[in-house]
Formats: C-alpha cells, structure tokens, sequence
C-alpha cells in the first residue's frame, strides 16, 4: 500500500505542482486515512470497500470536524482511489457512492472602507519594520494579491515607475497587477531605506519583505502582524489575509468596478468566485433602500 501511496503523492508534487499547502493538506488527509486502514488489518489497496470508507467518514463526523473538513477529507481520498483506479492497482472504485456532507454557504467576512483606512494607518512608520509592514498591507489591500503572491515577491518583481506587480503562481502562471499612489509611495518609502536597515549576512539580494532576521517574511510572520495591527486599529473581529482580500474585492464592486476586472486582478479562475462578493456590494444600496422608499 504504501509504495502505491507515495508514488501517487510524487504525481501531485511534481507533475500536478500543486501549491505547498495545498500538497500538505492532501498528505496529511492521506496520512490519516492510510493509518486508519491498517488498524483496520487492510494490507491491500483491493481489498478496501465501501464499508471501510463509510466508516472513516462517520469517525470524522463523531470527531466534530467541520463539514467543510470532513468534505476535504473525502476528496483528498476520492482522488486518490481515482488515481489507483487508472493504474490498474483497482478494479473498483469504493468511494464511487459516498457523498460529502451538505456545507452552509457562507458569505465572505470583509471590514468597511473606514476600518480598512484604520487598519493601513496603524503601522508606526519611524522604524524599518513600521514602513515594511505599510507597504505590505498597502500592497495588499491595493491589488487584492494572496498572501502567498505577497510573501514571494522579489526585488525584480515590483515596477515603481509603470505602477504594477508581477506574480507568478506555483505552476508558473503569471499575471500582472496594478497599484496605485498610495502603495506606491508606500513601497518606495521601504525600497528606498527601510529595506536596507532589515539586511543581515542571510538576506538573499533578491527578495523584498524581509522578517527581523533578514530572511524572506513567511505567511504565518504576515498573519501575527496583520493580527497585531487589526487590535491597534481597533477592529474587534479576528481579522486575516483573506478577509482583506475579500474586502478589497467587494469595495471595488461597491465603488463601480466592472466584475470581470475584479476577476482579473484577483486571478479567479471562475467568475463565480468573483460573482460571491457582489451581494456583499450591493449590500449598501440595499440598506438605503429599505431606509427610504416609502415601500420597502
């Protein structure tokens, strides 16, 4: 079983180049659900059923997992079983009939305009660290970037003068992105002398946002500080990257953006994802309706 599992583990690294957390969250699906066969004495890929799977589903349920985690789960192990199925290891496909459980769809979380300028302001722009972290928030909230595209950005990438970033997914896939003033005036403020004071003996030339000890700024390092200035701005919900990026997509809308633009410069690949935030937009003129027409 094994030999099976880590060979099907080395196509989604290297030839379906998932992204790193996207891999890790399949492996550790994995991991579980390969451990949990063997307690149940399955030595061979064929000789798992419907029931084994059943089973390890309803142990997800009564472990109180979210039914968005326990529907990953289920498709992490679909998938695996489809990819034992094209190489002949199977001749039948156990999970063919289970069914992930029903999710609530829940609208994107996002803060208004007012706190967003708030969040931007917070950062104490006399250090080094103080002007990097307004640049980074500035970036983000100016271009809708992941936090991932933030975070792996290089020198090179940025161009100051024509006023866009450039990034560059996993596989490879490129898109460019604009900002405007405010992050531009942001991000020369580093570039500029706040960069240079953060370099140690471990910097690599080429990378923009660097941590206290030179190094390139990881996603968990952007979380605590954006954590830290969502308190400073005192916005009481748990604030993250993703709820930013959400905002910045239903304040374009709200502003008049066309919605195809919006897909474009988050880099959804369906206009469906973009489609989510435009209740989120129209949401305001809803509110003035209700307050004003004399038959709302």
């Amino acid at each position: 079983m094994h030999e099976q599992f880590h060979q099907y583990l080395k196509v989604l690294k290297h030839e379906r180049k998932l992204s790193l957390n996207s891999f890790q969250s399949y492996e550790r699906d994995l991991m579980k659900f390969v451990a949990y066969l063997e307690d149940q004495g399955v030595s061979e890929w064929s000789s798992v059923h419907k029931h084994h799977v059943m089973k390890y589903v309803n142990l997800l349920k009564q472990a109180e997992l979210k039914p968005a985690t326990i529907a990953r789960h289920i498709v992490s192990i679909r998938a695996l079983f489809h990819f034992l199925l094209l190489e002949d290891v199977i001749v039948f496909d156990p999970t063919i009939y289970i069914e992930a459980p029903r999710q609530q769809k829940q609208q994107p979380k996002t803060i208004t305009q007012e706190t967003t300028t708030a969040l931007l302001q917070a950062p104490d722009i006399t250090k080094a660290s103080g002007k990097r972290d307004k640049a980074m928030l500035e970036l983000l909230y100016a271009t809708g970037i992941r936090v991932s595209e933030l975070v792996s950005l290089n020198v090179e990438h940025v161009h100051l003068s024509l006023g866009f970033v450039q990034c560059i997914s996993p596989s490879g896939k490129e898109r460019f992105v604009p900002f405007g003033s405010y992050a531009k005036e942001a991000l020369q403020a580093y570039m500029e002398s706040a960069r240079a004071e953060l370099v140690t003996e471990r910097t690599k030339p080429e990378v923009l946002f660097l941590n206290h000890l030179g190094s390139r700024m990881t996603r968990q390092g952007f979380w605590k500080l954006l954590k830290k200035y969502g308190q400073a701005a005192g916005i009481e919900e748990d604030i993250n990257p993703h709820m930013l990026r959400h905002s910045v997509a239903a304040h374009l809308l709200q502003n008049g953006a066309d919605v195809h633009v919006v897909q474009e410069l988050l880099g959804h690949a369906d206009i469906v994802s973009t489609m989510k935030y435009a209740a989120l937009a129209n949401s305001g003129v809803k509110d003035v309706y209700r307050s004003t027409h004399p038959r709302a």
